[in-house]
């Protein structure tokens, strides 16, 4: 308690203090409110009704009195002490209205600061203001003379105008509540929106009586509908693609029919994009009948995608684990026929063994689309070459291998590596591989390459094919019009590769 509000008598005090007065003042913010010109036109008013040149409007509160409006009165120097015994008490009072002429004869309000001091009141008219039944302050007409010439209609005008003081109180605050309510809702609004924007999301409420729809931008560029300016819920489900409608009909049947949620995934008719859907009825009539439908949707055209292109690995890993078995099957059979030392059998299966390896790996960090040709030649031929002396000369086009053709190549190239460093051009220093290829184009695509060794040990004369040479000319088995033209001229081993390509 102040020392302004301790200064009033008790029962003047006591009224001032009711905890239902005090809940009213905090519930309605009347302290608190800014400057309002209603107010001040309200106490304008209430003197010149009264034949007046001085007012002022007072609200008592815990620290003392708060003006809140004036006429003729500079109360910017005021107190809380100021004013304060008028007002408080017209609360006080349990009459309608305080009447004092002579004021300063009358003790409760002789030592009040505007009777003691400027603007030295002698005669005062106070209404008290009444908030949800609670008398929060006074509407105080003051006058420097010593009579206040009003009867009873004067009063009961300044009563009319303490009425809508009271009045414009509460609808000031309830336009304060609304105005905080409706940033507030502004504020979820917005946030919601960032939401649904950063999370790309569609969103869509359809008033099934109308058939209209409103959409938020992500929902009309997802579905196609950025120029359509009245979006209708059937010219959404034609958005649908028609193989995918049925089901999107059956689930929303579902929702109108028993109440589940809407879910469904289709294409979007024309384009590529997938979406996934959810959405709920959320109002009814009271025959149970759908009135009102909301729900979102998401673009989920890369899941989509990622999962066909994993299914698709999966296929072609089987594809090529069946492939790969065989051959090393194969491999394991031939070997061993020409091989039937252990020692010898496995050291040719290890090498062959890992060519397949080797070209796996790389086609695997690929996901099976394919290597480079200078590449593959690079990854079997270059190991075992002192490539410092140019033992290796390669020139060709780039050209991207699918994988079957790697597989085989790559084994013909370990082949004729194997050859050349035991018995050919890399069995002594001077030996040279010149690797050249070139593509030719027509209906197909065709890849030409020619293996040729310069510098090693002449060949003497007709060569027996052996488990190499069957492996060099099988190994392009599986690629359709593929041959391999092996030969043994005195100059070196020759090689002539032609496959033909995808386009």
């Amino acid at each position: 308690m102040t020392t302004a509000i301790r200064s009033l008598p008790g029962k003047v005090r006591q009224a001032v203090e009711n905890e239902n007065r005090r809940a009213a003042l905090a519930a309605l913010s009347v302290l608190e409110a800014d400057h309002d010109p209603d107010l001040d036109r309200l106490t304008r008013l209430a003197a010149t009704s009264l034949g007046a040149s001085m007012s002022f409007l007072g609200v008592v509160g815990p620290e003392g009195q708060h003006v809140r409006a004036s006429h003729g009165l500079d109360v910017s120097a005021w107190t809380r002490e100021a004013g304060l015994s008028i007002a408080a008490h017209a609360i006080a009072e349990p009459g309608e209205a305080l009447l004092v002429e002579n004021v300063p004869s009358d003790e409760r309000f002789a030592g009040d600061p505007i009777v003691r001091d400027l603007p030295c009141v002698r005669a005062f008219l106070a209404v008290p203001v009444l908030v949800r039944g609670q008398r929060v302050g006074a509407i105080c007409v003051v006058t420097h003379e010593r009579r206040l010439d009003v009867g009873s209609s004067g009063i009961s005008q300044l009563a009319d105008i303490a009425h809508l003081i009271g009045s414009c109180f509460e609808l000031k605050h309830e336009a304060r509540v609304s105005a905080r309510t409706t940033a507030a809702l502004t504020r979820e609004e917005w946030r919601h929106a960032l939401t649904l924007e950063a999370g790309e999301v569609g969103s869509w409420v359809w008033d099934l009586r109308t058939d209209e729809m409103v959409v938020n931008d992500i929902m009309r560029a997802m579905c196609g509908l950025e120029g359509v300016k009245h979006v209708t819920g059937e010219g959404f489900l034609d958005r649908v693609h028609p193989e995918d409608r049925p089901m999107v009909d059956a689930s929303m049947r579902l929702a109108f029919e028993e109440g589940g949620d809407y879910h469904a995934e289709f294409r979007v008719l024309g384009t590529r994009r997938w979406l996934t859907g959810k959405g709920r009825v959320y109002q009814r009539d009271g025959a149970g009948k759908p009135l009102v439908m909301m729900g979102i949707h998401l673009d989920v055209t890369e899941t989509r995608e990622a999962a066909e292109h994993q299914r698709m690995l999966l296929l072609e890993l089987n594809h090529r684990v069946k492939n790969t078995l065989a051959m090393i099957q194969s491999l394991a059979r031939q070997t061993l026929r020409q091989s039937p030392d252990p020692q010898d059998f496995i050291e040719a299966f290890s090498g062959r063994l890992r060519t397949l390896s080797d070209s796996h790996a790389l086609l695997s960090d690929r996901d099976w689309s394919g290597i480079g040709l200078a590449e593959l030649v690079q990854m079997q031929v270059a190991d075992n070459l002192d490539l410092a002396i140019g033992q290796l000369r390669i020139s060709g086009p780039t050209v991207s291998l699918p994988p079957d053709h790697a597989l085989g190549l790559g084994l013909i190239l370990h082949e004729l590596t194997s050859n050349a460093v035991r018995f050919g051009a890399l069995s002594v220093p001077g030996g040279q591989v010149l690797i050249d290829w070139e593509e030719r184009q027509g209906p197909e695509r065709w890849i030409d390459l020619v293996w040729r060794e310069i510098g090693g040990p002449a060949i003497p004369g007709p060569v027996e094919y052996g488990l190499g040479a069957h492996l060099i000319e099988r190994s392009l088995a599986k690629v359709l019009d593929s041959s391999v033209d092996l030969s043994f001229p005195p100059a070196g081993v020759e090689a002539r590769i032609s496959f033909p390509l995808p386009h």
